[in-house]
This record gives structure tokens, sequence and C-alpha cells, in this order.
């Protein structure tokens, strides 16, 4: 048999593979995190797989050995079984599940035998630590901050179900947050021992505050001490200014709750975050802002030699914002990521020369365990969803898969290959951007382009595998999808980073403007008569600003959760340290920050096509804002449709809600540009 012969029936029995598609997206599998094992043997991931009928992920625990052998799957459950923690000698992980019909931390050995429930809260447990001797867990509730007991809240939510009565009266802001209308509790955090004696303590009692965090805080905003003795924990506690406070402190308090929390962190009035303590106990490493008020900020890493001794910030130098924190076993060496060039990359910090050395600079790198026999984390790019990964504590040599859980299904998967590319955008100065070629690219063809506009707009759209605003679903469909780090962009440096505030829409509109024209000039097979851009939250702000100010060359728009007044979003909003940060006041000291760059003043210019999108729990960009965008279209004359969702927040997180998402803008697309 000839080699050519021999290549044609090894093609011809190779499975058929097909572009990636939303309904792709929604089903692939998810790895939502994992913890080695004390000895780096083993590692437990949470995985997510979606059921369709139910319209939702469900969430089950599998094991691997660290080398990539041996997985199985440890728990099975109608309900969710989601962040795993090992025991201190490993033979045991704790979880928390909803089976049983609430929140609870349950345990499940891990050389077999069925799991056992180990709280018993009368009210859902949110989030849980567990102490280093393993003989407490730390975990955080919703209470009523007047109640001393779990049960006193219980009992007063049990009373509140019976009222005929709907109505609530407020008396200061953050009433309603993210999604949710706020009923007078509290996450506090309790201390409960493992040997079945004393009820849980409430270590915050009377605090006004929440830990972790509302609305993304989660249990790395809190740790045990090394000696399980005492919390260290994040909070916001400001009073009535908590709506336009980014002052979350550190907070050390007894595990036993025999003294008030003591404030560690007093003196900066900026975020301080992430605590997490040396392996000897010795140090205490955080994130700390350094200017009020400012959500993107850059982080400092501090180190503070444990109990409350002298402080250091290690990299005040380097240009780079870290977004996590992990000791290496030795304590030597503290592991970081940050945004980069377009990657969410990680790094290694010397604590004792504060030396940055990068370790993996491709890619976005969401977690990271140091073990003593690798370092372990969780990656995905433009072409690969989130697995595990194992890399040489050395750094030396490729790294390797831990985890594998969608090879199956994208093997029958065909990928947009990516491309970064860079110009000069505003001022001449240095402006990356991403390309995504179509499926099945032919360099002879013409493509339409999809442009898509990040949110934030302190953001960046990398290296990255986005289940929302994934630019694949585009190239599936046969289009160029573009991306540009405008100006506001993280990864580039916190001068480039601070440079939107008060220009909303001046040197990001100048730096995409130039983004196209350097992609149109760059790959020729973009067509620039069929394009079409979208974009979601400041994405979505940005598109109504283009829709007034930047329309000749669009067939079409997309506008998904974005403002159309800026004056009327900070009364709409609830988190207000954003807009008197980004438009420099508020809109009564400074109305021209909130005009200078305003889409409402524009709309007698809109002529574009345009598609709006907006979900009806959505408190961030509340959906009047998209109401708001139709009504302009419509009473102009203007080709639009209004998509919305009601139980749906800033995000379309429903499986099938995702679908008709993709299904309604990739019908819109196509409409403007395949004609």
């Amino acid at each position: 048999m000839s080699l050519s012969l021999l290549t044609a029936l090894l093609v011809a029995a190779a499975p058929a593979k097909h572009a990636y598609t939303v309904q792709d997206q929604v089903t692939l599998k998810r790895v939502l995190g994992f913890k080695a094992s004390p000895d780096g043997a083993r590692v437990v991931y949470a995985l997510r797989t979606t059921d369709l009928e139910a319209n939702k992920g469900r969430v089950d625990l599998w094991l691997v050995n660290a080398d990539g052998t041996g997985t199985r799957q440890l728990t099975s459950h109608p309900d969710n079984d989601t962040d795993p923690v090992w025991s201190p000698d490993g033979s045991a992980i704790y979880f928390l599940t909803s089976r049983g019909g609430s929140g609870q931390v349950w345990r499940i050995p891990t050389d077999g035998g069925e799991a056992v429930q180990v709280t018993k809260s009368p009210v859902d447990i949110d989030t849980f630590n567990l102490s280093p001797d393993g003989k407490s867990l730390a975990f955080s509730a919703e209470v009523f901050v007047d109640c001393d007991t779990l049960d006193c809240t219980a009992k007063r939510l049990e009373e509140k179900a019976k009222s005929k009565a709907t109505g609530r009266v407020y008396d200061s802001l953050f009433f309603r947050h993210w999604d949710t209308w706020k009923d007078g509790r509290r996450a506090h955090l309790f201390v409960q021992k493992l040997d079945g004696g004393a009820a849980a303590v409430d270590v915050m009692r009377k605090m006004n505050a929440d830990a972790p965090s509302k609305p993304f805080g989660g249990p790395e905003e809190y740790t045990f001490t090394r000696d399980s003795k005492a919390l260290v924990f994040t909070a916001r506690d400001v009073g009535r200014e908590e709506a336009w406070s980014t002052n979350l402190d550190l907070f050390l308090v007894p595990a036993d709750g025999s003294k008030v929390p003591l404030r560690l962190t007093a003196s900066n009035k900026a975020t301080d975050t992430a605590p997490t303590f040396s392996p000897d106990g010795t140090k205490l490493a955080y994130l700390a802002m350094s200017r009020p008020g400012y959500e993107a900020d850059k982080y400092r890493v501090m180190v503070r030699d444990w109990p409350l001794g002298k402080e250091r910030s290690l990299v005040d130098s380097w240009d780079r914002s870290p977004q996590s924190l992990a000791w290496a076993p030795d304590g030597k060496t503290l592991y970081v990521t940050a945004d980069n060039l377009g990657q969410h990359a990680l790094f290694a910090i010397d604590v004792a020369t504060s030396e940055v050395k990068p370790v993996l600079s491709d890619g976005t790198v969401v977690t990271v365990q140091p073990t003593p026999a690798a370092l372990l984390f969780s990656r995905d790019s433009l072409t690969s969803p989130v697995d595990v990964y194992a890399l040489p504590l050395d750094g030396k040599g490729p790294f390797k898969p831990v985890t594998q859980v969608n090879a199956e299904a994208l093997a029958a998967v065909s990928f947009g290959e990516p491309e970064q590319f860079s110009f000069k955008g505003f001022n001449d100065e240095t402006v990356h951007g991403y390309l995504v070629k179509p499926v099945g690219f032919d360099p002879k063809k013409k493509y339409p382009l999809a442009f898509l506009v990040h949110g934030g707009p302190q953001g960046s759209f990398g290296n990255h595998f986005h289940y929302r605003w994934n630019p694949q679903t585009y190239a599936g469909r046969g289009y160029a999808a573009v991306m540009v780090d405008f100006h506001g962009s993280t990864g580039y440096g916190q001068a480039f980073t601070d440079s939107i505030r008060g220009d909303w829409g001046g040197k990001p509109l100048e730096d995409l403007k130039k983004g196209l024209a350097a992609a149109l000039a760059k790959y020729p097979f973009i067509d620039g008569g069929r394009a079409c851009a979208l974009g979601a939250s400041y994405g979505g702000y940005m598109i109504n600003w283009m829709a007034g100010n930047w329309n000749e060359p669009w067939k079409c728009l997309v506008t998904h959760d974005g403002n159309l007044d800026e004056r009327m979003a900070y009364f709409d909003t609830e988190e207000l340290w954003f807009p008197e940060w980004d438009h420099e006041g508020t809109p009564w000291d400074n109305a021209a920050g909130y005009a200078k760059h305003n889409p409402i003043d524009h709309v007698a210019k809109w002529k574009v096509p345009m598609l709006v999108v907006h979900g009806g729990r959505d408190f961030r960009v509340v959906d009047t804002q998209g109401m708001s965008t139709f009504t302009a279209l419509q009473r102009r004359g203007v080709p639009s449709k209004f998509l919305h969702f009601p139980d749906e927040n800033h995000w379309v997180l429903k499986p099938h809600n995702s679908v008709l998402w993709h299904e309604a803008v990739g019908g819109w697309l196509d409409q403007w540009t395949k004609k």
C-alpha cells in the first residue's frame, strides 16, 4: 500500500470535526476548583456538568493522582457538592453541599465509604475553612446582626415567612446588591468544634459587616492562624459609607470569640484582603491597594511578621497587580497571578529579595497550589477550557495535564486559531489585541467581522476561555473575531489602567478605531464592509457611545447591559465607588464628568441597527437602561430588537438562556452581514 493511500485512509477513518458552537459551550465540563492532598500525591476537584433538563449546572467531586492517573468520581448526588478541603492527614475530604435541603458541610473518606453530615446549622452555610489542626471549622452564614445565635436567625426567618406583609423598610444604601434584595442579614463567621461539643460561635458578634465580602468574596478572604487559635478575616466595616467605600480591612479574632475583632490594617483606607499564612506561621501575606475608592487600583503584596510585627511591601516597583497569593512549602517564595500583556500569568516572588520571576506566561492561570512534589495550577486559554496542570517546582520542563475533563468532547471540535497583535493607539502608545480566525479558515476568502468590546472597563479580552463572551462562538459561525485591550485595560501597567478615569469615551474610542484599522491592514481576509460591534457592561456603554460617535463602519451593533445615561446610572446602581472614581465625583459635584461622554446626548445621530440585551435582575446596570436604549432606537426608526431575561443578572448563566442569547446575537449578525 502506498503512503499516499494510507494517509487518505487514515484521514477518512478519523472522526469528523465540527466548528465550535454554543451547544458545545454550554455542555462542556468545567473544573470549578481543586485542592491537592497534604502530601501532594492526589488532587480533588469540583467538576460541573450541565443538566439541560433541569436547566442548570450540577457539581460533583472527583479524585485523581497528581500524575494524572487513577481518575475516579468521589461524590454523585442530585445536589451540588462543592468547595472540597482535605483533612490534615489526607484521610477525608470536607465539602459543602445542599443535600438534605440546606447548605451544610459534609465529610467523605478518600479510600471509600459514604459521606456523612458534619454541621447541622439551622441556616444555610455559604463558605467554610478547616483549621490546620483539623479540630475546628470556620464557616460563614447569613444572620441578623442583633441575633446572638443561629437559632435566633432561623426563628426570625420563620416568623417573616408567615407574615402576609411583604414590604421592607431601609435606612441605608446597599438595600440591594448585584442581583439580591437585602433583608437585613449579614454574612458572619462562625467557629465550630468538630468534636460535637458546644454550638458554633459567632466571632463577629454585632458587627454590621459581611465576611466574606459581597457579592463575590469566598473562603480566600478568611483563614485560621497556624496554631488554629484565631482567625484573620476581611470585612468592610465602615458604617453608612459602605456603598461608596472600598476600605476592606483585615481583622484578627480569637477562634472562641472571647474578644471583639481587632482591626489590623486601620492605617490603610483602601482595600486589604486575601490573608494567607506562611507554612511555619511566622508571616502573614496579604494584598493591599493604596487609593481609597478605587476598585481597580494596583494590589501590593504585603508581608507581616506574625504576630503583629513589622511589615513590608514586597514588589512596589513591579508594575503589575497580583490577584492571588500562594506560599511555597519552604516559605521562601510567594506564587502570584496577574494580568500581563493579554495573559493572566503566573509569577514567583522571592520573599527575602523581592525578585519577581515569570513562571508561566501563556494563557490564564486560575488557581495555584504549590506542593512538596510540584506546582499545581488550573489554566485555560482561547483554545482550551480549564484543566489542572503540574509543573516541577524548579520551573524546568513543560507543564503536564493532571485532568483532561473534556478530551473526548474537544476531539470532535474545531477552534479558530488565535493570534495576538499590537498597534499604535492613543498618543502613539502600544496597544494590544487578539484576532481569532474563522474555523476552516481559507486565506483566499473574505470573512465578516465580530468586533468585541470588553467590560470593566478595567478588564481584558485576553487569552482566556470565556463561557459567556467566547470569541470561538463567532469563529465557529464563520466570523473573524477581533478584541482590543484599549486604554483602561489591565495587564499593561497601572498608568495604562488609570488612564481611562474621566475619559470613558475618549482614549478607549481612539484605540478601538485604530485597532480596527490595524486589524484590517494586517489581516486582508477581514471584510471591513461586513462588520458588527458587540459589548457588555462597559462594553455595552461603549456600543451606545459608538452608535452616536463612530457609526460609519458598522452594519450592526449589540449592546448588553450597557448604560445609556451616565447621569441616571449613578442613581440606579449600588456600588457608588465605581462611578465616583471613574467619573471623578458625584453628579452634583462634577456634572461635567457625567456629561462629557454620555451616550444619551448623541441619540440623534443613531442609525445603525442594534440588538439590545438586558437582565431583569441586573442591579449593577439596571434594565431600564436597556429599555431606554430600545425606546430611543424604536422612536428614531432604527432597526432594533430587545432581548430581556427577567431571571438573569449582569450575566447570562442558565444554559437555555445562554443558547437563546447566542442564537439571537448570531442571528442578528448574520442578518446584517451575510445578505
